[in-house]
């Protein structure tokens, strides 16, 4: 598998279309992450996300003959990501069904830690709501997965500049949202 990760996406790309299972799952190892961070950046449910996600890979297999960029497929997933993930939230809306409660884990410390987290999780989430479809993915696959604003710039198909963009603005409403001063959020970088 060593060989597989030395490839680029091109590569891997060309190989799965020829039918190699194990370069497809190159692909999808190197995405997962991302892919569901995008999915989760539309979706807002962590199980729509995964979803998501999942249908965007399979798509990905059945189409790769139209990754007219195979260099580029990182993009062109995205996007699939993208559109399957807009395609659950419409099929949901129809369905108009009530949301499953999220079950706290056994392995919890205790009620105010669990209650604690919630709070942390549903203040987070409204943050996030205020936040464009773009900068959610940027804040997201910037912070969240770490990848540098040369990837997401590459895979969003935008420039680096407006990566940095999204990114400022983004980090300054989530601190307006959470009341988070500008130094608190430097110290816990830094320390």
């Amino acid at each position: 598998m060593d060989e597989l990760t030395a490839l680029s996406d091109a590569e891997l790309v060309e190989r799965s279309s020829e039918g190699d299972s194990a370069a497809f799952g190159q692909l999808v190892l190197r995405y997962r992450r991302a892919a569901y961070s995008v999915a989760l950046s539309v979706t807002r449910r962590h199980e729509d996300a995964e979803d998501a996600a999942q249908e965007a890979f399979a798509a990905a297999l059945s189409r790769l003959e139209e990754c007219r960029d195979p260099e580029r497929f990182g993009g062109w997933f995205l996007t699939i990501v993208r559109n399957r993930s807009r395609n659950l939230l419409r099929r949901e809306r129809i369905r108009q069904s009530e949301p499953i409660p999220i079950t706290v884990a056994s392995r919890e410390p205790g009620p105010e830690k669990v209650s604690e987290r919630a709070d942390l999780r549903a203040r987070l989430r409204g943050a996030l709501e205020v936040l464009t479809q773009v900068q959610r993915e940027v804040v997201l696959l910037h912070d969240l997965e770490g990848w540098k604003h040369r990837e997401i710039a590459e895979r969003l198909d935008m420039p680096s500049g407006t990566v940095r963009s999204h990114l400022h603005h983004a980090r300054k409403m989530l601190r307006e949202q959470l009341s988070i001063p500008p130094l608190a959020e430097e110290r816990e970088r830094t320390g």
